[in-house]
């Protein structure tokens, strides 16, 4: 099972191949696709990632629990799946970003990987640590927690 996490920062060069990190890599190595899936985030000036399971899975969930043909279904099919990209990974472990996603990110010279469990992202550096104090802030002034699930736990 995938779970990636941490940041990792690589330098994309001209032609828009970047490496993804080894860790999230090896996240990937059991896979069919030696790849990711990537797609725009519409949620904020970054690119989502995963792996093809993690990929099938949402599919499963949108058709579960959306109706095939409803608008809802639609929009995230078109938002998500659609705009989805296979980038294999070439021999050194780089993907080489389309473009548009370069475009939406506005990544130029270097790219922020950031593990978010089954899935993460990539940022322009600068943008991921404005995005990173904001998630800080909110945070502490929600005051934030969680309760640990006790699965796993002995006795």
């Amino acid at each position: 099972m995938t779970f990636f996490i941490g940041t990792f920062e690589n330098k994309v060069d001209k032609k828009g191949r970047v490496s993804v990190p080894a860790t999230f890599r090896q996240m990937l190595a059991d896979q069919p696709f030696q790849g990711i899936v990537i797609f725009r985030s519409y949620r904020a000036d970054a690119l989502e990632a995963a792996g093809m399971d993690f990929m099938r899975r949402l599919h499963k969930s949108m058709s579960s629990n959306l109706d095939l043909f409803s608008d809802e279904h639609d929009d995230l099919a078109t938002a998500i799946l659609a705009d989805s990209h296979q980038l294999s990974f070439d021999g050194d472990g780089r993907i080489l970003l389309p473009p548009a996603l370069i475009a939406h990110a506005q990544i130029s010279d270097r790219a922020a990987f950031v593990g978010k469990g089954d899935l993460f992202q990539v940022w322009n550096p600068a943008t991921l640590e404005e995005k990173k104090q904001e998630a800080r802030d909110r945070a502490k002034a929600k005051k934030l927690t969680i309760t640990l699930d006790r699965e796993g736990e002995n006795g």
